[in-house]
C-alpha cells in the first residue's frame, strides 16, 4: 500500500444546504474526489465516460491531476454503454460517472445490458451528502438497493479516507470471477471532505480462480472419451475478448469450442444451424456459459438425454442454475474462472475428433441467404447492405464491427465479420449502438469501426452524433432503414396476422440531415447502384458518419442454407 500525497487545489462548487450554486476558497488538503482518481490512474485508467453533474464537479476537478480524460457525453445511459464496449474491446475496467438523482436513474438500464453480456464497468454517480441524509437534500435518492439487482456490488462509502480501498475493491470485483458491473455512490460530502493519509492500493489486479490439475485431467479426459463433445462458451470468453484462444483450445481439445452472445440463443443467426449440431453432442462442456433460455434451459428437447454435461462456473448463482434445470444430467460443475485456465486447456488437450469438428463446422457456417436474393420491392435487402459492408471491412487495415439488436442488427451479426466485434449482448436491449461506436473508437482509435443498426435503434441516443463530432471520433454508423420496429413487427405478423399490426410503424425520417446538423457526414441511399460509394464516402470523410439506407424489412435468417 503507498500513501496518497497532499496537492494543492483550485476553487470548485460545493453542494450545500443553499444548493448547488455556493463555492469555497482554495484548500491544500487532498480531496476524496483525489484520492478516487489517483486509485483510477494507478490501476490504468486513462478514460472515464461522463455526464456533468453538481455532485461530480469535485472528481470533474481531481482528474486534471492525473491525466485522465473525460468523453464528456449526452445522455447518463450512453455514458455506461460507451464504458461497455471500451471494456470489451480493451480488457480493461470501462469507468462511467453520472450525477446524482435522475442522472443515476438514467443510467440503470445499461447496467443490466453491461451484467448480461458480461463486462466490467465501474459506475460511479453522486451523491446527497451523508451528513444530509433523510433531511430531504437536493438530488437525495437510496440508489443502492436500486442498483443491487444488475451489479455485482453496490455500495456507498462511509469515510473519505477508505475511497482508495473503496475503489480497488471496486474494480477488482468487477474484474473477478463472473465479471460484471459495479456501482460505487460518492456522497458529496465525502467527495469534497479532507482524505489526506488514504491509501492508494498497489495492487488492483483480477483475483485469479484456475481449475485445479485434477480438475483440468478430468475435463481433458472427458473430452478425449467423448464420440461428440461440444464446448459452449459465455460471452467474456468470445475471441473479441480472447484472441485467438477459442481457436487454440478447439485445436488442442478436438472439441468444437462455440461462442454464444447472443438472446436468440441456439436461433442466433451468426451460429447458422448450432442447435443440430447440439441435438448430436454425447457431452458439453462450458465454459463461462450460463445454463438458461439461450440454451432452452439445458431440456431434453434441445440436447439429448443421453448428453453429458460438465460446467466450469465461477458464480455461485450460476452453479446453482445448472443444478437446477440439468439435474442427474449434470456429471461435473467445477467452481472455476475458465478464462484463468485457457492456457492449462491447451497444453493438456488430446486433439482428436477431425470429422466431428468439420461437421460442427458446416452447421455454424449454414445461412438461408445470399448476397444475390433480391425483392419484388426492388428495395435494398439487408444482405445485400451487409455485403456492401463487408467489402469495406475487407480493405480495413483492422476494423471493429458494431452490431446492435433488432431485426437488422441480427442480420447484421450472420453476415458481416471484422476482426473485432460487440453486440448488444445476451440482455436483448437494443439503442446502445450509436454508443458503442464510440467506446469503440476511444479503444481502438487507428481502427476502421462500423456500427450497424435499425431506424429504431438509432433514435435511442441520436445526440450522441455531436459527442463523437465534439471529440473527433470518427466511424460510420449504418442505418439499415425499413421504417419501423421490425423485430416486433414480425412477431406481430407471425402471431396475430397482417390485419392486426399495430405500434411499429417509423417514419423515411432523414436521420443523415439530422446527423448533419450535429457534426456528421450524412448519406443517403435507396439505390443498390449507389451504396458502395456512398460506403467510401463516409469512411474517408474524417468525420463521424451517417448512413441511411432504406431496405426491405425482412426477417432475420435462420435455419439451413438453400
Amino acid at each position: 500500500m503507498a500513501s496518497a500525497s497532499t496537492v494543492t487545489l483550485d476553487a470548485h462548487a460545493k453542494i450545500g444546504s443553499d444548493g448547488p450554486t455556493t463555492f469555497h476558497t482554495r484548500t491544500t488538503y487532498m480531496r476524496g474526489a483525489d484520492l478516487l482518481v489517483k486509485t483510477l490512474a494507478a490501476a490504468g485508467v486513462t478514460r472515464i465516460f461522463s455526464l456533468s453533474g453538481n455532485q461530480i464537479m469535485p472528481v470533474y476537478d481531481a482528474c486534471f491531476d492525473v491525466g485522465i480524460e473525460i468523453t464528456h457525453t449526452r445522455h447518463e445511459a450512453a455514458a455506461v454503454f460507451m464504458a461497455e464496449a471500451y471494456a470489451q474491446l480493451t480488457g480493461t475496467v470501462g469507468v462511467a460517472m453520472v450525477t446524482a438523482g435522475a442522472g443515476a436513474a438514467n443510467a440503470l438500464g445499461p447496467l443490466f445490458t453491461a451484467s448480461e453480456s458480461e463486462t466490467p464497468v465501474l459506475l460511479l454517480t453522486g451523491d446527497s451528502p451523508l451528513g444530509q441524509d433523510g433531511r430531504g437534500a437536493f438530488q437525495e435518492l437510496d440508489q443502492v438497493p436500486m442498483t443491487t439487482p444488475v451489479t455485482k456490488l453496490s455500495f456507498r462509502p462511509t469515510r473519505a479516507t477508505d475511497f482508495g480501498t473503496d475503489t480497488a475493491r471496486a474494480l477488482r470485483i468487477a474484474l473477478s470471477g463472473r465479471s460484471g458491473p459495479v456501482h460505487m455512490a460518492l456522497p458529496f460530502d465525502l467527495v469534497d471532505a479532507d482524505a489526506t493519509g488514504g491509501e492508494i492500493p498497489s495492487a488492483l489486479g483480477k483475483e485469479p480462480m484456475p481449475l485445479s490439475d485434477a480438475d483440468l485431467q478430468n475435463i481433458t479426459q472427458a473430452i478425449a472419451k467423448a464420440k461428440r463433445p461440444l464446448i459452449l462458451c459465455g460471452p467474456s470468453m468470445n475471441d473479441t475478448r480472447n484472441r485467438g484462444k477459442l481457436a487454440a483450445l478447439q485445436d488442442a481439445l478436438g472439441a468444437p469450442a462455440i461462442a454464444m452472445e447472443s438472446p436468440r440463443g441456439l436461433k442466433d443467426p451468426a451460429l447458422g444451424n448450432v442447435g443440430k449440431a447440439l441435438a448430436q453432442a454425447d457431452l458439453i462442456v462450458t465454459l463461462g456459459k450460463r445454463i438458461d433460455f439461450t440454451l432452452g434451459f439445458g431440456g431434453t428437447n434441445v440436447v439429448a438425454a443421453a448428453c453429458d454435461w460438465i460446467v466450469v462456473q465461477p458464480c455461485a448463482t450460476e452453479r446453482d442454475r445448472a443444478h437446477r434445470n440439468l439435474g442427474t444430467r449434470l456429471q461435473a460443475c467445477f467452481a472455476a474462472d475458465p478464462r484463468d485456465s485457457i492456457d492449462a486447456l491447451v497444453s493438456a488437450g488430446q486433439g482428436g475428433h477431425d470429422a466431428w469438428r468439420k461437421e460442427v463446422a458446416t452447421h455454424i457456417a449454414a445461412r438461408s441467404f445470399s448476397e444475390g436474393d433480391t425483392v419484388p420491392s426492388g428495395k435494398i435487402t439487408p444482405a445485400q447492405l451487409c455485403a456492401a459492408v463487408q467489402r469495406q471491412i475487407d480493405k480495413a487495415e483492422h476494423s471493429v464491427m458494431i452490431c446492435d439488436g433488432g431485426e437488422f442488427g441480427q442480420w447484421a451479426q450472420a453476415a458481416t465479420n471484422a476482426d473485432l466485434r460487440v453486440t448488444n449482448g445476451i440482455s436483448g436491449a437494443i439503442g446502445g449502438g450509436l454508443c458503442y461506436g464510440i467506446g469503440a473508437k476511444a479503444a481502438h482509435p487507428d481502427a476502421t469501426v462500423f456500427a450497424l443498426m435499425g431506424d429504431g435503434t438509432v433514435g435511442f441516443h441520436f445526440a450522441e452524433f455531436e459527442t463523437a463530432a465534439r471529440v473527433g471520433l470518427p466511424y460510420v454508423v449504418v442505418i439499415g432503414n425499413d421504417e419501423r420496429w421490425n423485430a416486433e413487427h414480425q412477431i406481430q405478423l407471425r402471431d396475430y396476422g397482417p390485419d392486426r399490426l399495430i405500434g411499429c410503424e417509423l417514419s423515411g425520417a432523414r436521420y443523415d440531415e439530422a446527423a448533419k446538423g450535429l457534426g456528421a457526414h450524412g448519406e443517403y441511399v435507396t439505390d443498390l447502384a449507389d451504396l458502395d460509394a456512398a460506403l467510401d464516402r463516409a469512411v474517408q470523410s474524417g468525420k463521424p458518419a451517417c448512413v441511411n439506407v432504406q431496405i426491405e424489412g425482412l426477417p432475420a435468417p435462420s435455419g439451413a442454407a438453400h
